[in-house]
């Protein structure tokens, strides 16, 4: 179905991670509501943790667009059908405006997505200590990639009101839209995953409300909606499977949901209810046993902060054990991973029991085990369909499990994006398929078709492979 996207639109980019983005797009996305509109909110790349601010800020869903784990159909597509009914839209980068999959293309980067989307691109520095260079940095970013529609620049971390009329008087083409001051009350928590999530225990909703106040009196909220509104139409093609959810259900899935479990992306969701799937959300935590579904859908999260309290559930640890035995198909991603294992051992070495599906211990570790995209191709049938499926993926965790077997059932062959290292994964206990893999199902949304089969048909088929 072809389609054209009007939304006026502005894409939160940044020089480098740490630049205060998302600070950025949760203050213009609360100033732009205190008028009156309807924001529509989007981040770039795999990240779970930035939305959770976005939705906090918006009152409306996050939707991710990932250049390299979804390509430009899907970006495009997610984007459109998320924008209904806004105003307006606005995209938070992912680390620095060009960074991405690859370090000698745009492959993955904030900029890919926003030359996809025709989009105006507002570019957040950090000016403590600068004046003049911010005309350099701005220069530089426009001759770097002349097709990127460099829209205006945003001054964070300003020192005061004389600071930023220095700024703009150094940087006329393109304009200063704004800035925020360098004030510790404007700073979101952050902890070992990046920014901490936006629970409201976490991070008061008078946070959210401080940075849209100064927002709105810092900046020139006026100039960045007559730049969003000058984004050009773009075309689309939306499929009418992906547009609604099917009217009728095929299968009921237990989704994991609470403050251990909410690293989902979106768009799984959204395919999985439009193939008939009604998603039942649970809580591992403080819910005494499991609903009445067809299958479970335990995503990431940190179920090592919530150890404690997770193990502490045994009734509902003991009922997806049983679940599993008989035959339940389970599908888990990394959190969910680490709660289907015998115990999780944390940093200050303590071991607390967790369900027992998975024959090993998930050990935390101070350091990164694993960073950045991969590359599935399955080895043998699973609950996602036969051998030889191919997917893209998202890996970021500080935990690893021990000991493994000399030979474990799995069913994926990993491929590392950055090393082009391969590793055995996919970790299978008769109809559970759990790895620390954050799959993102627009890169093979038949993935997503076979595993609602698999609901509905209540079985799976495990594999074997060595581990390393």
């Amino acid at each position: 179905m072809a389609n054209s996207i009007t939304m006026p639109r502005l894409v939160v980019a940044g020089t480098a991670s740490g630049i205060g983005k998302t600070s950025v797009m949760v203050g213009l996305t609360r100033a732009l509501r205190e008028r009156g509109l309807k924001v529509a909110v989007f981040k770039c790349g795999p990240d779970y943790l930035d939305p959770t601010y976005h939705v906090r800020a918006a009152g409306s869903t996050c939707h991710n667009l990932d250049g390299w784990m979804m390509g430009r159909d899907a970006v495009i597509g997610t984007f459109a059908r998320a924008c209904e009914g806004a105003d307006i839209a606005l995209v938070e980068g992912v680390m620095g405006l060009f960074d991405g999959a690859s370090p000698a293309t745009e492959e993955g980067s904030t900029a890919e997505i926003a030359k996809w989307l025709d989009a105006p691109v507002m570019l957040v520095i950090d000016v403590s200590g600068m004046a003049r260079t911010v005309a350099a940095i701005a220069r530089g970013v426009a001759v770097f990639d002349p097709e990127l529609r460099l829209a205006g620049i945003f001054c964070n971390r300003v020192g005061s009101r004389g600071h930023l009329d220095i700024l703009r008087r150094a940087l006329s083409d393109p304009p200063v839209l704004g800035g925020l001051p360098n004030e510790p009350a404007l700073t979101l928590p952050e902890r070992h995953l990046g920014l901490r999530t936006a629970d409201e225990q976490a991070v008061p909703d008078s946070i959210l409300s401080e940075l849209g106040r100064v927002t709105g009196e810092w900046c020139d909220l006026d100039a960045i909606l007559t730049v969003a509104r000058a984004a050009p139409p773009v075309s689309c093609q939306l499929s009418a499977k992906a547009e609604a959810a099917s009217s009728s259900s095929r299968c009921r899935i237990g989704v994991a949901f609470d403050e251990a479990f909410h690293f989902y992306y979106e768009y799984n969701l959204h395919l999985l209810k439009s193939l008939g799937a009604e998603l039942v959300y649970f809580s591992p935590i403080s819910d005494p046993g499991l609903p009445d579904v067809n299958g479970l859908y335990i995503g990431g999260g940190y179920p090592e902060i919530h150890a404690r309290a997770l193990s502490a559930n045994v009734s509902m640890r003991e009922q997806i054990s049983a679940f599993a035995t008989d035959g339940g198909t389970i599908y888990a991603e990394c959190g969910g991973l680490m709660y289907l294992c015998d115990a999780i051992e944390t940093l200050d070495g303590q071991r607390y029991p967790m369900a027992g599906v998975i024959p090993a211990h998930a050990v935390m570790h101070e350091r990164l085990q694993a960073l950045g995209y991969v590359e599935v191709e399955t080895q043998a049938a699973s609950a996602l369909g036969p051998a030889g499926l191919r997917f893209r993926g998202h890996q970021f965790r500080y935990s690893e499990l021990q000991p493994l077997k000399d030979r474990i059932d799995c069913a994926y062959r990993v491929v590392r994006r950055r090393d082009g290292q391969v590793v055995p994964e996919g970790y299978t206990v008769k109809n559970t398929l759990a790895s620390y893999v954050h799959a993102h199902w627009a890169s093979n949304p038949t993935i997503a078709e076979r595993l609602v089969d698999a609901y509905v048909a209540g079985r799976g088929t495990p594999a074997k492979c060595a581990n390393e």
